[in-house]
């Protein structure tokens, strides 16, 4: 990704140097407009390179945004994961004489990998717990609090908010991507035709074309 973001960038300056030499420099201009791209088709030129470039930014700033919040995410699931599996062994000593209370809390067999079903699991065991004065008085022997119980109920709606916050924000670069994808297509297609007749135009003369970002190799 960072290096298609690279060259998409490099692109993008590439056109941009190629769309102001042609503009401002008036050997350059004067032949192209020979050529049908006056200061009227370079303006078409140019608006459709600045829709490009809004369009790029608006992509990296939602692919940082993206990041930033599955950053949040990740953290706190791996802090309700750490406080969870200390919570799990605890109560599996405690009750380990007690199937009904085992199966109750969610304690028996392994615990599923897969986030929805391993949350699930996790939200069981605190519901359970929270409501029972009974089985927290028996957890507190190995020093799980009232108030540890209530820090991870309460982080594991923290947890929910920051994931439909990182599916939100992957959605809308998603979204950015395909808008983005779609402009380079219409710009690429203008400049590549641009680059064709820049060819023809200024065949004779290789520092004109070079001045454009067309390398001629001799």
């Amino acid at each position: 990704m960072a290096n298609l973001k690279q060259s998409e960038a490099a692109t993008l300056e590439r056109y941009r140097v190629a769309l102001e030499n042609a503009e401002t420099q008036q050997e350059i201009a004067t032949i192209m407009a020979e050529f049908g791209y006056d200061s009227a088709m370079i303006e078409e030129g140019k608006n459709l390179f600045t829709k490009t470039r809004q369009s790029y930014d608006l992509n990296i700033q939602e692919d940082d945004e993206t990041s930033e919040t599955y950053s949040i995410f990740s953290e706190k699931r791996e802090s309700l994961a750490d406080t969870y599996s200390l919570h799990r062994k605890k109560s599996k000593v405690v009750f380990r004489n007690n199937q009904e209370i085992m199966e109750r809390l969610a304690l028996t067999g392994s615990l599923p990998a897969a986030y929805v079903s391993w949350l699930e699991t996790v939200k069981k065991f605190y519901k359970e717990v929270l409501k029972d004065e009974e089985l927290q008085t028996k957890l507190s022997r190995l020093k799980i609090t009232t108030e540890e119980l209530n820090a991870a109920n309460t982080l594991i709606s923290e947890l929910e908010t920051a994931r439909a916050e990182f599916l939100r924000e992957k959605g809308e670069s998603q979204d950015a991507t395909k808008a983005k994808d779609a402009q380079f297509a219409e710009l690429d297609d203008w400049m590549s035709e641009f680059y064709a007749v820049a060819r023809i135009a200024l065949e004779d003369n290789i520092q004109l074309l070079e001045a454009l970002g067309i390398i001629v190799r001799n």
